[in-house]
């Protein structure tokens, strides 16, 4: 089964991912994870990329799809796959269409994680990290014993630069501009699947479920 994990920041991609990877096997591409590892293939297009980003460039989507027909066709892949972070817009998912039927494969599955813009921000702005172990919190789901300090050393607790408020509000406007209209374009492709993004992760996960196993 080929599917692609949607949803904007915050919405719990990350956690779902490795979730469904456990339990079906499939490889998780994820686009933040193949730009990385070709960056460092010494590839001609990991060349590229590395000089646009030396560069302090934006990655073109010719590039980004040109890293994904590298890695979505080695044989790893062939058991399934899961792309995350990748098409981001109607552009790249137009080539990927491409690119797939050109081996007589498609994108099955389309799974939409549904979180509002209000939750998102409470989420990622509420984060809090302990910098030395990587422990996390959250000033509201899961708070320290004590307001802004670590349980077990009792140092402060830090939030990440991007984790503020005007940074996630900025992203949203991203997401909602450049990769929501893909929502459409999928449902009327008839293969999205709206999956309620509130919850714990497990009841997030035994809804997904139910659409895997199908």
């Amino acid at each position: 089964m080929h599917i692609i994990l949607l949803g904007p920041p915050g919405s719990g991609k990350g956690t779902q991912a490795q979730k469904i990877t456990s339990e079906y096997g499939f490889v998780q591409l994820c686009t933040g994870d193949m730009l990385r590892a070709a960056c460092n293939s010494g590839s001609k297009i990991g060349l590229q990329l590395k000089k646009v980003m030396d560069d302090g460039k934006l990655v073109s989507d010719e590039i980004v799809i040109g890293i994904v027909q590298e890695r979505i066709f080695q044989s790893d892949c062939d058991a399934g796959y899961m792309l995350d972070g990748f098409p981001r817009n109607i552009i790249q998912d137009e080539k990927l269409d491409a690119m797939l039927a050109g081996q007589n494969q498609q994108i099955d599955r389309v799974l939409l994680l549904s979180v509002n813009d209000e939750v998102v921000v409470r989420r990622i702005a509420g984060r809090r990290f302990h910098v030395a172990s990587g422990r996390s919190y959250h000033v509201e789901f899961n708070p320290p014993e004590i307001e802004g300090k670590d349980d077990l050393t009792g140092e402060l607790l830090i939030q990440r630069a991007d984790d503020n408020e005007d940074v996630v509000k900025s992203r949203l406007k991203i997401y909602h501009e450049q990769t929501e209209p893909l929502v459409k374009y999928f449902e009327e492709k008839g293969i999205l699947v709206t999956i309620d993004g509130l919850g714990s992760p497990d009841e997030i996960f035994s809804k997904i479920k139910l659409v895997l196993d199908q």
